[in-house]
């Protein structure tokens, strides 16, 4: 099945965060509290998602406040932190959402993302995702986590649909 083909039927966009909704840098201050960078536009294409009547949810395996912070902020309320086995949180929220996997899309950077990118419809590796994620996914973004490639693959996907001129639009009335 071609690109355009996943495409048609993706209705719920997951990703990882460090390294796709970051640049993959973990900041701790003097207090050991930790601090993540998100880009705007990552955060536009995640509105822009949602917009367009998708879901949009974050699978991580770590857990961080300042991801809680960022998901409330977009209106994310499918957050799975803590998730050592991916396959399993992905696999989870399908089922609670009564959906196929050939709906879904997940966006990741390194292997813990493989299986999940292997499972789904849609698999899409950011720009600078390691060698294997890359080889497997169906999508490679131009831009690198943490610099678009969120947005990046919203668009790409919106426009396989033919739906992007429809967001586009609502912008300019």
């Amino acid at each position: 099945m071609n690109l355009q083909s996943k495409c048609q039927v993706i209705e719920l966009l997951l990703a990882d965060v460090d390294g796709v909704l970051t640049d993959g840098s973990i900041i701790y201050n003097n207090q050991g509290i930790e601090t993540k960078r998100f880009h705007v536009r990552d955060g536009v294409g995640i509105k822009l998602w949602q917009k367009s009547g998708n879901r949009f949810g974050i699978v991580t395996q770590r857990s961080s406040h300042a991801v809680r912070v960022r998901a409330g902020e977009l209106g994310v309320d499918l957050v799975r932190q803590g998730a050592a086995e991916k396959t399993a949180a992905v696999s989870a929220i399908v089922e609670e959402l009564g959906l196929g996997l050939e709906r879904v899309a997940y966006i990741g950077d390194d292997l813990p993302d493989l299986p999940v990118i292997r499972l789904v419809g849609l698999g899409v590796a950011v720009a600078d995702a390691a060698d294997e994620v890359r080889a497997e996914a169906d999508y490679v973004t131009s831009l690198g986590g943490g610099r678009g490639a969120v947005r990046e693959a919203v668009e790409m996907i919106l426009k396989s649909q033919r739906r992007w001129e429809d967001v586009v639009r609502s912008y300019l009335t």
